[in-house]
């Protein structure tokens, strides 16, 4: 069996004692990450109706809360999630992404998703920082975007430290690859990883470094392709155009310059077998498989993201964009094994 397969159904019960809520939890990305590392996710919330759906149907979460987290800052909520151990999130980042509009969309109302509300996502962080000082959680852990570190955007990661000090929390901030967690892409995220105070925890040590996994080994077991997954991944005609004539890692552009005799950007890319996964995002028609002109299957964006095999989607399409769109698993599984062990005392060498 390939090692780099796992099925939610085979997850032991949480046993380390760490209860968690997870926060824009979209899939349960994160959610799955502290369950790898032996956590109970016992809360969660969300805004967008399709991912509340998708959320329970995988985790049959204690309390869900289907709402703008800024919502909950006045809502009647269980008494265990005052002074929970760790309060999680990963506050919509586009605002500050690398191939978002960055300080353009600061201030302004925008719809991450259809059908989702207005919000003004630049005020999340914020909220989601209330939330931290309503509930005061023994830990608080933010995931975002490596843009938070890039450019203007360093002045509002400085406020959002400046406010978890005011109420009480001491940060750090991690840039962290997810490859080097072992998820066969490379995905830049930032951690932001709050203690409180009072408690006197000493500094986080947080150098992940496990092998790179390739996208071809991560994939290496998977039976061939279905009459729907096969109608599903049918190459476009700019795939057709352009794929034989892109080495494996790069982008369409390269052949349009070939090709055309002049540059042109294209968002597609053709995987390379021997690597890790470019990053994942929310629109996987950009990406192409390394040895046959196609788009990927469900079942491999699924490995890519560290997902597991079993997870239920209600369709190839809404499963891809929520992978895209998640923290890999296999990353949250490690920031929460660090802080598990070095914070909490988890010893899982004598459990493993």
């Amino acid at each position: 069996m390939n090692e780099h397969a796992w099925n939610l159904a085979d997850l032991r019960k949480p046993w380390n004692g760490v209860k968690v809520m997870s926060t824009f939890a979209c899939g349960g990305g994160s959610t799955m990450g502290y369950k790898r590392a032996g956590c109970e996710v016992i809360a969660a919330n969300d805004i967008d109706p399709e991912m509340a759906w998708h959320y329970k149907r995988n985790h049959n979460p204690r309390h869900y809360f289907l709402c703008p987290i800024r919502d909950l800052l006045t809502a009647d909520l269980p008494e265990e999630l005052f002074g929970i151990d760790i309060f999680d999130g990963s506050p919509p980042c586009s605002t500050f992404s690398m191939a978002g509009s960055r300080e353009d969309a600061w201030g302004k109302d925008k719809v991450f998703r259809e059908g989702q509300a207005k919000q003004v996502l630049s005020d999340l962080f914020f909220d989601w920082i209330a939330m931290v000082g309503r509930l005061k959680p023994r830990v608080a852990i933010a995931e975002n975007v490596k843009g938070m570190l890039i450019g203007n955007a360093k002045g509002y990661t400085r406020m959002v430290v400046q406010e978890l000090d005011r109420i009480g929390y001491r940060t750090q901030v991690f840039l962290v690859n997810a490859a080097d967690c072992g998820v066969p892409q490379r995905r830049e995220r930032v951690f932001f990883v709050c203690a409180r105070k009072d408690l006197n925890l000493q500094p986080l040590a947080l150098a992940p470094k496990s092998r790179w996994v390739s996208a071809g080994e991560a994939t290496s077991d998977l039976q061939a392709l279905t009459a729907a997954e096969l109608a599903d991944t049918a190459p476009t005609e700019t795939d057709i155009k352009f794929w034989h004539a892109t080495a494996q890692g790069r982008g369409y552009d390269d052949a349009c310059r070939v090709i055309m005799g002049k540059a042109s950007f294209f968002a597609h890319r053709k995987l390379a077998q021997g690597f890790p996964s470019d990053t994942l995002t929310s629109q996987p028609h950009t990406f192409t498989h390394w040895a046959e002109c196609r788009r990927l299957t469900l079942r491999e964006w699924k490995r890519l993201g560290s997902f597991p095999d079993d997870y239920i989607a209600k369709s190839d399409k809404i499963g891809k964009y929520m992978i895209g769109m998640s923290v890999p698993p296999k990353m949250t599984e490690q920031v929460a094994r660090a802080v598990c062990s070095q914070w909490f005392g988890v010893n899982y060498g004598a459990t493993e």
